[in-house]
């Protein structure tokens, strides 16, 4: 999988791109087809600042996306990566769900054929 960091109006330490990349790569582990991963972080203010992530992931034909405010950026990404690990899950079922349907009409089909030669 692809991870895509980016830090808008500032320079991210090493350890906090780190943390954000092994995060988005870790959900490699919930689901097999993604395709590519983004993170994006920045802030609000520069006194008092507001930080957010937005972490996006490309899934076979789909795109889900997550945005997270809090005081700190390693708390915003881990709970944009918890709102995406939700998402995928929900994803993963009705894909599941998509193919046990066609399979079954598969198998439904083939019953009807043979059964009336």
């Amino acid at each position: 999988m692809q991870i895509q960091f980016t830090a808008r109006r500032f320079k991210a330490h090493e350890t906090l791109k780190d943390h954000a990349t092994g995060a988005v790569s870790g959900l490699s582990k919930l689901f097999d087809g993604i395709v590519r991963g983004d993170v994006v972080l920045g802030y609000e203010r520069s006194s008092n600042s507001v930080k957010w992530a937005e972490v996006t992931v490309h899934v076979q034909g789909n795109v889900l996306t997550a945005r997270e405010q809090s005081d700190d950026f390693v708390k915003s990404v881990d709970l944009a990566v918890g709102k995406i690990e939700r998402q995928l899950s929900k994803y993963k079922s009705r894909v599941r769900l998509k193919n046990k349907k066609t399979l079954r009409r598969v198998k439904e089909d083939s019953v009807t054929n043979d059964g009336g030669e």
